[in-house]
């Protein structure tokens, strides 16, 4: 993962492979990708879009449909992972991926799948832009897309497919970009957990206060409220 500084931030949110994909579900155990979409950004311009729908040979939840919209007779006739997953490896090279809570939810498909079917996980970088949400935007009540794209003023039009998510993310992390170039009050007082990248928060323990990562339990980080963290 990048680190979440603002030089990074800045440099990034105009130079990177921009992805999203839409699933059967929330379980990257049981659930599979049925459209995946990027957008190649260099120097702020957007020079290469990349969009195909996936046949998951499997029912598309109900749940997940009232979402995306995408229906069992949309994919039917769609490409399956593995030809997908190849042309998406091509697409990326080893540029930096970006992309809406992507450590938490799009990669651990992306990277099944790639194992799956390359043998091999991506060893792209990558940048999460809820992390710099939650870094730069502390008083937010939410960081989810449209949350952010509300606060921004960014059309949330044809939202919840992926090629519109990555166009709508595309003008997020552009906002992102100045508030880590011009941080808050707030934003500055921010401790940030250094294994992944979430913030920390002041909690009280057995032995006195610490710092703890608000990722627990996926992250269990701790440090003493005495030491200092960026």
């Amino acid at each position: 993962m990048i680190e979440l500084t603002a030089e990074n931030i800045q440099y990034y949110s105009r130079n990177c492979v921009l992805f999203d994909i839409e699933t059967t579900g929330l379980s990257s155990v049981n659930d599979a990708i049925i459209e995946l979409s990027a957008l190649k950004v260099v120097d702020g311009q957007v020079t290469d879009e990349f969009s195909s729908m996936v046949n998951p040979h499997m029912h598309i939840s109900e749940a997940a449909s009232a979402i995306n919209g995408i229906t069992d007779a949309m994919v039917k006739d769609a490409p399956d992972i593995d030809q997908v997953i190849k042309k998406f490896k091509t697409f990326t090279e080893d540029a930096v991926l970006a992309g809406h809570n992507i450590k938490n939810f799009d990669l651990r498909f992306i990277q099944r799948d790639a194992l799956r079917c390359l043998g091999k996980e991506l060893k792209n970088e990558y940048i999460d832009t809820v992390l710099i949400a939650r870094r730069y935007l502390p008083d937010l009540s939410s960081r989810a897309l449209g949350a952010l794209a509300e606060y921004y003023g960014v059309s949330y039009e044809g939202a919840h497919r992926a090629l519109a998510d990555c166009r709508i993310n595309l003008e997020v992390f552009g906002h992102l970009a100045m508030e880590a170039g011009h941080p808050s009050a707030a934003a500055k007082n921010v401790k940030v957990c250094p294994q992944c990248g979430n913030p920390l928060k002041l909690r009280n323990g057995k032995y006195g206060e610490f710092y703890g990562c608000t990722a627990y339990p996926e992250c269990k980080f701790t440090q003493d409220a005495g030491d200092s963290c960026r």
